[in-house]
């Protein structure tokens, strides 16, 4: 059934020009609270705006923008609107990024810094940027708190694409900075591109409501310059490769994309789980094609399952062998951190005093793999692809694309609710992927996660603050966003699981 699209709600509009346009004032202003100083420009563009916006005024535009754009996104995603009619609108805003320096955080000091470390001889899994040329190089002496002794967290294939910008854009830290813009700009618009390939065109208006004209993903993800961006990217071309490349070598391809994005940041290996499980649950059914048992859909579903894990490993491994042994040893030292805005943080604060910090960060781990879990199983009991979930037989690869992506969302929105330690552009992925999911209130859950976390890193960086504005977005990030995501938490169980629930009850009485 095509979807319901409206006419253009002026309001909307409204909203999100506004709203990008305070971005865009942050990023083309001189540096500021939420971006770093990356001058002197050498031939990449520097500043556009001859201003200079106090720490109060940053927060401000920031915290306005923020709400402006997911009040124009909640329009968007409940009123079905339809795709734009050409690319010159998200062609225009990627020149726009392109011309604004990252807010935000300073995450974008640290890629190019890890890449220069690589081109220029080092191992940036074991090198901290500090320690490198004796603290006199010009890209890595620049890194800011908290990052300046870390080595590098990121996976083999972004250190790749980290080092590229390095070597195309050194040595002056302006340039490396805006070669890595470039690559995360072509991700935002490559995933575009592939989800309208990978998706029927009755649910390409979704992909602009969710993904293209969505201010929060453009201000967290692309302004912000994060490698999510690419991650994403990567996951939603491993889809549109099952679907688009012929025969027996979609699933291989959709693989090695797959390992490229887990070898960008660890966490995206869902995605081999999610198309994998697609594959299983769309298979051919007993009697579509005189398959009395079934066994010819299954042993199909296997050899894609199988050729798309052999690629995979085949693809990552070679890139950890290149890395080198070091590659996940800072994820490793890592892996039991707590950020400020999550209700783990009041927990360990806690426990800390009772149990000790060791075992309290326990607690927060266990706790927090088993509310995964459980977001999980309720969030897909709630939802459902934008194709629907009929058991008949299909071999329609968009029924394959619509429910991997179903499952991306599904496992990413329950990662990022519930990981201890979690910050906004984590969600980039769940938005890539939630075109594919049936309009419902698992938008509601993916938009208040996103904009509490948002708001809270405004403005990001913990240097270039005024003692009162500190004072109010630390406090906020602290003292307000961790009750706010645990009300988004108690929604999801309660809510969510109560519909979820009676979904299945009438799904039984149905199967009767």
């Amino acid at each position: 059934m095509a979807a319901r699209l409206t006419r253009p709600d002026p309001v909307r509009w409204v909203l999100l020009a506004g709203s990008l346009a305070l971005l865009l004032l942050v990023g083309l202003a001189r540096p500021n609270a939420a971006q770093p100083d990356l001058l002197p420009r050498g031939w990449a563009p520097g500043p556009l705006l001859p201003l200079t916006l106090s720490p109060a005024v940053v927060t401000a535009a920031l915290w306005t923008a923020y709400v402006a754009g997911a009040l124009a996104v909640l329009l968007g995603l409940r009123a079905g609107v339809a795709a734009l009619r050409t690319w010159a609108v998200p062609a225009g805003l990627g020149v726009a990024a392109l011309l604004t320096a990252p807010f935000g955080s300073a995450d974008h000091v640290s890629y190019v810094a890890y890449g220069r470390i690589l081109v220029t001889g080092g191992d940036p899994w074991v090198v901290s940027p500090i320690t490198w040329a004796g603290g006199t190089d010009p890209v890595t002496s620049r890194v800011e708190a908290p990052w300046t002794e870390e080595p590098s967290v990121y996976g083999p294939f972004a250190t790749l694409l980290h080092g590229l910008s390095a070597w195309v854009g050194g040595p002056q830290l302006r340039q490396e900075v805006w070669v890595w813009q470039v690559l995360v700009v072509l991700a935002w618009l490559g995933t575009r591109a592939a989800l309208r390939l990978a998706l029927d065109p009755e649910h390409h208006g979704r992909v602009d409501a969710a993904w293209t004209l969505n201010p929060l993903v453009l201000g967290v993800g692309v302004l912000g310059a994060h490698v999510d961006v690419v991650a994403t990217a990567l996951v939603v071309a491993a889809v549109a490769a099952g679907v688009r490349v012929a025969g027996p070598a979609g699933p291989p391809a959709a693989g090695a994309l797959l390992a490229l994005a887990a070898s960008t940041k660890v966490t995206y290996g869902v995605g081999l789980f999610a198309l994998g499980a697609a594959w299983w649950l769309t298979r051919e059914r007993p009697d579509a094609t005189g398959d009395t048992d079934g066994a010819d859909g299954r042993r199909r579903a296997l050899v894609r399952i199988g050729t798309a894990v052999v690629a995979f490993v085949v693809v990552a491994g070679l890139l950890q062998l290149w890395a080198g042994p070091h590659v996940y040893d800072q994820l490793a030292r890592s892996r039991q951190a707590v950020s400020l805005a999550t209700p783990w943080r009041l927990l360990l604060e806690a426990l800390r005093p009772l149990v000790g910090n060791g075992a309290a960060r326990l607690v927060v781990s266990v706790g927090a793999a088993l509310l995964a879990l459980a977001f999980a199983a309720v969030l897909l009991r709630a939802t459902r692809p934008v194709t629907g979930v009929d058991r008949r037989a299909t071999t329609d690869p968009r029924r394959w694309a619509a429910t991997a992506l179903w499952l991306t969302t599904g496992l990413g929105l329950a990662y990022s609710l519930a990981a201890p330690y979690s910050l906004p552009w984590y969600d980039v992925l769940v938005w890539g992927a939630l075109p594919a999911v049936a309009a419902g209130p698992l938008d509601l859950v993916a938009l208040a996660r996103l904009a509490v976390l948002a708001a809270a890193y405004v403005p990001g960086r913990v240097v270039g603050m005024t003692a009162d504005v500190e004072a109010l977005t630390l406090g906020f990030r602290r003292a307000v966003a961790p009750w706010l995501v645990l009300l988004v938490w108690a929604a999801v169980l309660a809510v969510i699981g109560a519909g979820a629930g009676r979904r299945g009850s009438r799904r039984a009485r149905t199967a009767r």
